[in-house]
């Protein structure tokens, strides 16, 4: 299971855009309200999750997903549930993935110590142990990092390639007709 946590504050285009490309690779992907079912995009779009962080079966974690936005990020930071997730999430080796301003909560965590990562300008965490590559998708180990919002697609498909294959991803990426 994949669980894309959402927080008041959270960059639509990462959210769902990540969550649909997904779910076109028939991946199993949940949207987390992180305080609320009822979630409030950083533009005031409103969306209803999935589940609640009350209905989470980490047991079930392949993957947790962390989109950007401001003050979405911090509001991710800020949960007990999320920071437990993610140290549930490198304890057993599951897939964590973060973009734009997100990458600054691991790099907080000193999980991006040493790795290929990057994010949106600005949000570098601990510059001097991170390799900020500037791309807009990057994967070191376990750990998937996107640069910002027009950078979904690009870290969309790097999660299906990691969690599916590059043939489920490839399949995706021409369906939807990307360059």
């Amino acid at each position: 299971m994949i669980y894309l946590m959402l927080a008041d504050g959270f960059e639509v285009t990462e959210a769902l855009t990540t969550v649909d490309v997904l779910r076109r690779a028939k991946l199993e992907t949940l949207t987390v309200g992180v305080y609320n079912k009822s979630v409030t995009a950083s533009c005031g779009i409103t969306v209803e999750a999935d589940i609640t962080s009350d209905e989470v079966e980490l047991d079930r974690l392949d993957a947790v997903i962390l989109p950007g936005g401001i003050p979405g990020t911090p509001n991710l930071e800020k949960s007990d549930f999320v920071q437990k997730t993610i140290d549930y999430a490198v304890e057993n080796g599951k897939w964590i993935a973060a973009i734009c301003a997100a990458p600054s909560i691991l790099g907080h965590k000193g999980l991006l110590d040493g790795k290929n990562a990057t994010c949106y300008p600005g949000c570098e965490v601990n510059t001097h142990k991170v390799n900020y590559t500037g791309a807009p998708a990057v994967c070191d180990g376990n750990i998937i990092t996107g640069k910002g919002a027009g950078c979904t697609i690009n870290f969309a498909l790097l999660i299906a390639e990691k969690l599916a294959s590059k043939a489920v991803s490839d399949g995706v990426k021409e369906s939807m007709q990307c360059p």
